[in-house]
């Protein structure tokens, strides 16, 4: 089930549940993004609201555990302002958070990558000191790699029949074989963002200003947390994010392959209705590939 959200909506919901806010300018902002839809609300709020049931359970996530984990991190993360409630037609739980300022970071217009590639490291390693008791487990995102190597598989043979793409399917099969049979991770699981894509980053200049969209966030493998590396920074930037981080190799590939999965599969579903989830799937390609050559 999908719904129409629009300018109309959100004024109705906000004036009926939070009318301390109501008057206030509501104008859609534009993401790349295919789970929610954001508005901004004034000029130092935000409207989030699931455009699908899938993405639903994400808002009670969020407003359980972002309060929790604020204080542990060193980068501004969204603070839930208010918990809205379905009304008006609209089926599903939505939030207002505070606006967070910045623009999310372009791999092709990285000016200085390592200080973008410290500070990510801050945040991932800020993330992985937050106790993990009572934390949601990730079996998906944060579980052994053999989780998606049928829906991996599956894409590899769909992007075989998109010639266009140019996608050599030999060569990441061979690399997402190798990848399974990386030793898994048996050590207690670390918490997790779990969606450390540049859309869900903002930079002011060239130092990570803020994360967004904890939809996916629990506990798991740490390897699912080193996305930046294949979907953002270059090889200089990468290089510091993996010697600060201390990844040892099964690690490394394990992350990699995940990168890998994550964008073989965006791209034959997004390369004609999304053309940032498409480009980016399309630069880790790239990027990985280069990299094990």
């Amino acid at each position: 089930m999908s719904v129409v959200v629009d300018e109309n909506l959100v004024r109705k919901l906000i004036a009926a549940q939070f009318p301390r806010w109501a008057g206030r300018a509501i104008e859609r902002w534009p993401s790349g993004g295919t789970v929610n839809a954001m508005f901004r609300l004034g000029d130092d709020m935000a409207v989030r609201l699931p455009l699908t049931k899938g993405g639903a359970k994400d808002v009670a996530l969020e407003q359980k555990w972002l309060p929790r984990i604020a204080p542990r991190l060193p980068t501004p993360i969204p603070e839930v302002l208010g918990a809205g409630a379905p009304a008006d037609g609209y089926p599903w739980p939505w939030s207002v958070y505070r606006w967070l300022p910045g623009e999310n970071p372009r791999p092709e217009a990285l000016g200085s990558p390592v200080p973008l590639a410290e500070d990510l490291t801050e945040f991932v390693l800020a993330m992985r000191r937050i106790p993990a008791a009572q934390a949601p487990a990730l079996a998906h995102r944060g579980g052994p790699l053999a989780t998606l190597d049928a829906e991996t598989r599956s894409a590899i043979e769909r992007l075989r029949a998109i010639p266009e793409e140019n996608v050599d399917c030999d060569a990441v099969l061979a690399l997402w074989d190798e990848a399974l049979r990386a030793p898994v991770w048996e050590k207690a699981p670390v918490w997790l963002h779990a969606d450390l894509m540049p859309g869900n980053l903002l930079v002011d200049g060239d130092r990570l200003s803020a994360v967004i969209d904890f939809g996916c966030m629990g506990v798991g493998d740490p390897a699912c947390d080193l996305f930046p590396a294949w979907n953002l920074l270059p090889s200089s930037g990468r290089e510091v994010f993996r010697e600060t981080l201390s990844v040892d190799d099964a690690t490394w590939n394990r992350a990699r392959a995940r990168t890998l999965s994550q964008a073989l599969i965006a791209l034959p579903y997004y390369r004609k209705t999304n053309e940032a989830m498409a480009g980016n799937a399309r630069h880790v390609i790239r990027a990985v590939l280069d990299e094990v050559r």
